[in-house]
C-alpha cells in the first residue's frame, strides 16, 4: 500500500506560479510511476504530467507543455508539479497517482491516488 498526499493548492491570479507537492507514504521502497491528473468542475478527470522511475522521462497535456514541470525527489518520496504561467482554465482539484507498471496517461493506469488539492486561478 501507498498512501499519496498532495499540497500546495490555492487561489492565485492569471500569471502568477504554484508548486504543488505529492508525498508517498507506505511501501516507498517499491518504485512507482507517478502522475498529476486534475479535475474541473462538470468535467472529467484529465492527465496532465506523467513522469518516469528514475525521473528520466515526463509527458504532458499539451495545455501545459512549456508552463508545467513535473519532477521527483526519490530520497524525500515526493513529487512535484511547477506551474508557471497560470491560466483560468488551469482551476480544478489537482490529483497525485501513482502505480507499478506504467507511465500512463489514463485514470485506469493508476492504482493509488490523493485525495486533491484544489487550484484556483482568478483575478
Amino acid at each position: 500500500q501507498v498512501q499519496l498526499v498532495e499540497s500546495g493548492g490555492e487561489l492565485v491570479q492569471p500569471g502568477d506560479s504554484l508548486r504543488l507537492s505529492c508525498a508517498a507514504s507506505g511501501r516507498t521502497s517499491i518504485p512507482f510511476y507517478m502522475a498529476w491528473f486534475r479535475q474541473a468542475p462538470g468535467k472529467e478527470r484529465e492527465f496532465v504530467a506523467s513522469i518516469s522511475l528514475t525521473g528520466g522521462s515526463t509527458a504532458y497535456i499539451d495545455s501545459v507543455k512549456g508552463r508545467f514541470t513535473i519532477s521527483r525527489d526519490r530520497a524525500r518520496n515526493t513529487v512535484y508539479l511547477q506551474m508557471n504561467s497560470l491560466k483560468p482554465g488551469d482551476t480544478a482539484i489537482y490529483y497525485c497517482a501513482a502505480n507499478t507498471n506504467r507511465q500512463g496517461i489514463y485514470t485506469n493506469d493508476y492504482n493509488y491516488w490523493g485525495q486533491g488539492t484544489q487550484v484556483t486561478v482568478s483575478s
